[in-house]
């Protein structure tokens, strides 16, 4: 048995590496019960969020899967409660957990996030992926209401940008960073983190410098016009809360007019059975950004990087993530220069961050980010599309674990990560053809070559 703990994207991670475990140990996995407790306070269960029977059914020749405990003389027997390190290697589950179990009968491992080492055995690592891709999958509900997303966005223009945007109160707060809003923002982020009792940064500038801030909407549309994409592009935004609200939100919404979300694409009534559940609405988001064109992040958090993997394991198609340690010293200095220049910076900076097939060395990086052993050598060989969400992957057997072959070796940043806290949500969270690299975009169907209005944007 394990303990789910965090955000949607965070508990999903420990699912799938329950399961690695369950088969390293040769142990029968109760269902996951989801983390009910954390500020999420989402009370979804299993059964609410994943389709639990083809869960079970898929997975049955890999490992044993119980809904609940079974009972022993008419009695359940109560489970052994254990925490293993972050990152505990096969070896250290069968020294620590293995002669527990022996013993006990039943383990259950506690916060079990990231639990379980980057790297495994090849088998071992492509049972990750047939957990992650495969086995979990949303229920139909969530599944119907996310394509119903999908098609109205697409029914606006033949193309949409989907942005992961993460600046909730909570998750400023536990970032320990500050975007200049003086006393009132130290205020009111100082008071989440008492609340929470967070340990947080004496020095939010140095959090900044070192690129483990998030980017402000207004700092990611910059960025994104910087690349090319055009203000008449339509951008769906997953996000929380907002902190500052529609102030912060409207610099971004000044560069990107078709702005949209979940919430302006559908009715009360239809997201009535989510909108009270935080993980259902990360659900719902997750589908969207994953069938979108570019999927775009601010942050490199749980959702960020399971998307980002996906993406990549179904054929490609591209994630664009900021490179924050560069770009900061950049929007600290950009009244002091033209926006050409401006823009000319931000391509050189973000290359080896704009998703392209090879920018990841195979082996690098979290493995749920970046499923190297689980990708054929040519994207092609790999999953089928079909028309919908639900039924648009298949191909599994076609998972050899050849490893990529580089093409052209990315900055030596280009494998860095923030290290964000989890936070999905707060209840207050193509390949594209013919691109050779990741700041050579005059092909891509997005891209306006001159944005002459954006002087005026910039120099104010």
């Amino acid at each position: 048995m394990i303990a789910t703990s965090g955000g949607l994207n965070q508990q999903r991670t420990g699912i799938t590496d329950a399961v690695v475990v369950a088969r390293m140990l040769n142990a029968t996995l109760v269902v996951p019960k989801l983390d009910q407790k954390s500020f999420w306070k989402d009370a979804s269960d299993f059964s609410q969020i994943f389709d639990v029977n083809w869960f079970i059914s898929f997975l049955s020749k890999d490992v044993k899967i119980v809904k609940e405990l079974p009972q022993v003389g008419g009695k359940v027997i109560g489970p052994y409660t254990m925490r293993v390190p972050r990152k505990c290697t096969q070896r250290c589950y069968q020294n620590r957990v293995s002669p527990v179990l022996s013993k006990k009968h039943v383990v259950r491992l506690t916060k079990f996030d990231y639990r379980l080492a980057n790297k495994l055995e090849t088998d071992l690592q492509k049972l990750r992926c047939r957990v992650n891709y495969h086995a979990l999958k949303f229920t139909t509900r969530i599944l119907e209401m996310g394509e119903k997303l999908i098609s109205r966005m697409q029914s606006k223009g033949k193309h949409f940008i989907a942005l992961h945007l993460r600046f909730e109160p909570d998750m400023l707060a536990f970032s320990g960073c500050y975007y200049g809003g003086g006393d009132k923002e130290r205020k009111e982020l100082g008071a989440i983190r008492k609340r929470w009792k967070t340990l947080h940064t004496s020095n939010p500038d140095k959090e900044r410098r070192h690129g483990k801030c998030p980017l402000s909407p207004e700092e990611v549309g910059l960025m994104l016009r910087a690349l090319g994409f055009g203000s008449d592009v339509y951008l769906y935004v997953a996000s929380g809360e907002v902190y500052g609200g529609e102030e912060t939100l409207a610099p971004l919404k000044a560069l990107f007019p078709n702005f949209y979300s979940k919430e302006t694409l559908a009715s009360k009534e239809e997201l009535a059975p989510f909108s009270s559940f935080s993980s259902r609405m990360a659900a719902l988001d997750f589908i969207v950004c994953d069938g979108s064109d570019v999927f775009v992040t601010n942050n490199n958090g749980n959702m960020a990087r399971m998307l980002a993997g996906r993406r990549r394991y179904f054929g490609h198609k591209r994630t664009i993530r900021p490179n924050a340690k560069k770009l900061y010293s950049l929007f600290l200095n950009r009244a002091n220069m033209t926006w050409d220049a401006f823009s000319s910076k931000v391509r050189t900076y973000q290359r080896g961050f704009m998703g392209e097939p090879m920018e990841v060395r195979p082996g690098r990086g979290e493995f749920h980010e970046n499923p190297s052993t689980c990708i054929c050598e040519r994207t092609q060989a790999k999953a089928t599309p079909d028309s919908t969400y639900r039924g648009r992957y298949v191909g599994i057997e076609n998972m050899k674990g050849r490893e990529n072959k580089i093409i052209d070796e990315p900055p030596d940043d280009a494998d860095d990560e923030l290290d964000l806290t989890d936070a999905d949500y707060v209840d207050y969270e193509l390949m594209e053809k013919g691109l050779s690299n990741g700041t050579e975009l005059e092909d891509d169907p997005f891209i306006k070559s001159e944005e002459p209005e954006l002087e005026e944007i910039f120099s104010d």
